[in-house]
């Protein structure tokens, strides 16, 4: 996390390229999975889980299923993976409003500067409630 945080505010402020956006959306990506790998973790210490799945999405499943509270930010996980996965576009780039374009089937996602700070502070919010479900009971 602390390497998406540098990547939006200050690899991005001074390169503003499409490609520190992608690597931005990966490092997010990364950071959830490691939270999903840690509830997953916890759910087997307290023996509420026998094995832990090797597929991120099925621990993403799991998680959501377990703890109905975070099932937005496993929709927005899925969002991120999708963006990550898709067709895209540059718009603007080296210019203030760089803009990767996701093309899904049917629909598409822009993510410039502005947008890509919110899904960090929404991995953040999701890694903050992660580590009171897993350090506090």
């Amino acid at each position: 996390l602390k390497r998406a945080d540098h990547s939006i505010y200050v690899s991005l402020k001074y390169t503003r390229t499409v490609d520190i956006i992608k690597n931005t959306i990966k490092r997010l990506i990364s950071a959830f999975d490691l939270a999903l790998l840690d509830v997953c973790e916890h759910l087997k210490a307290k023996r509420k889980l026998k094995t832990i799945p090797t597929i991120s999405k099925l621990r993403a499943d799991l998680v959501a299923k377990t703890f109905p509270d975070l099932k937005p930010y496993i929709e927005f996980y899925n969002l991120l993976k999708d963006i990550d996965k898709a067709r895209y576009d540059k718009r603007e780039e080296y210019r203030k409003h760089v803009t990767l374009t996701a093309h899904f089937t049917n629909k598409k996602v822009e993510v410039d500067i502005k947008t890509l700070e919110s899904y960090y502070n929404k991995v953040n919010d999701f890694l903050n409630m992660v580590e009171q479900l897993v350090h506090v009971k």
